[in-house]
């Protein structure tokens, strides 16, 4: 989609969003469960194949429990699934539920697509799964023919790694989880694409997978060499030659890793997790960063990825980390929104000040007005 044709979409959106959408301030909304519409189901264009074996039928005389666990792995394993990792929790679930529908909308062969939605494990068994089983029961109400699949990630694993950032919200453990998708994620996936719960496409996420990981390249990002790199890392980290060394054969761009495309075989073969949680070790140690999970990814990455088209990261959309200004689209053409930074979309509508951008957010926006009543 143009940027001609996504201003178009965005000046018929304001104007139906002065009709629909709700002026309850967060403060009231708060403390009330959310609810979720459903949404419509999807399907597959005519010319898409199956990721379901044409010989599950023959199993009928097998335990029908078997029968499931077994469907459940062909699924998961078939060559022609599209592979999508997000994480799930309470607190951006409303954004995570309008991701899901803007993927499923623009795909053309939505039913091929496996959703993976890493979760928070609480400190008890029982707690986790209960809490599990509700964010379960929350997407299926809403996509009851969504495939997907819920992992819970203990906090312990990156807590005593995590180091104070610039804003609260990114040392939450579960922002962390990305850095181990190829260890929780089935070793029959072979490519995943991870997304922020921040985000909208406007295009088919297929494309996005398809991103050729040429060479020995573990995975691909949208990148931008325009941007102060040295900015990402503390004077100490550079006036250091055995740490600002790490660079010197390389040449490193930030790149974004909100929307990333992941060789997870060839991230397990290299041992990526370790590596990253080797210089996290060492940010506890001398703080050479001050943002949150960033900047590991590009100590062992940046410059040695395949680069993405801008056009699948329009991002900034939540303002900078301090004031949450309001921001335009970056030129060129538009795959996917990205409402990275301190502001969010859904907060800002139900605050009464939304960004002129955010009523592109609006329409894929699933929560349930309050008070309404059901029909």
């Amino acid at each position: 989609m143009h940027k001609q044709g996504l201003q178009s979409l965005l000046v018929l959106s304001l104007y139906i969003s002065s009709f629909t959408l709700p002026t309850t301030h967060s403060t009231t909304t708060t403390n009330l469960p959310q609810q979720f519409k459903e949404a419509p189901e999807f399907y597959n264009s005519p010319n898409c194949r199956s990721i379901i074996n044409n010989h599950e039928t023959e199993t009928e005389d097998d335990d029908n429990n078997n029968d499931n666990n077994n469907n459940d792995i062909i699924s998961i394993c078939s060559e022609e699934a599209v592979h999508v990792a997000m994480t799930l929790d309470a607190t951006y679930l409303r954004g995570s539920m309008a991701a899901i529908l803007s993927v499923l909308q623009h795909s053309f062969c939505p039913q091929n697509i496996i959703f993976h939605f890493i979760t928070s494990a609480a400190s008890s068994a029982s707690a986790s799964a209960n809490a599990s089983s509700l964010l379960r029961a929350t997407v299926s109400a809403s996509f009851p023919y969504l495939k997907f699949e819920i992992y819970p990630f203990s906090d312990s694993v990156v807590t005593g790694l995590i180091s104070t950032s610039i804003r609260s919200a990114l040392d939450c453990p579960l922002n962390y989880a990305r850095t181990y998708l190829a260890n929780i994620l089935p070793l029959c996936v072979p490519k995943v694409v991870y997304l922020d719960s921040d985000v909208v496409l406007v295009d088919d996420i297929a494309k996005l997978a398809a991103t050729p990981l040429g060479g020995d390249a573990v995975l691909a990002a949208p990148e931008y060499c325009e941007a102060n790199f040295t900015a990402y890392f503390t004077p100490a980290f550079w006036s250091n030659p055995s740490l600002s060394l790490t660079f010197a054969n390389r040449k490193p761009c930030y790149f974004n890793t909100g929307v990333m495309v992941i060789d997870l075989d060839r991230w397990r073969a290299g041992d990526y997790t370790t590596k990253i949680e080797e210089w996290m070790e060492l940010q506890k140690r001398m703080r050479i960063y001050n943002l949150g999970s960033l900047p590991p990814f590009l100590l062992v990455f940046a410059g040695n990825i395949v680069p993405v088209d801008h056009r699948w990261n329009q991002h900034g959309l939540g303002g900078d980390n301090f004031r949450g200004l309001c921001r335009n689209l970056h030129p060129g053409p538009v795959s996917l929104l990205h409402w990275s930074g301190k502001g969010k979309p859904w907060a800002r509508l139900d605050a009464s000040r939304p960004c002129p951008l955010d009523a592109l957010w609006a329409p894929y926006d699933l929560l349930k007005p309050p008070f309404s009543f059901d029909s």
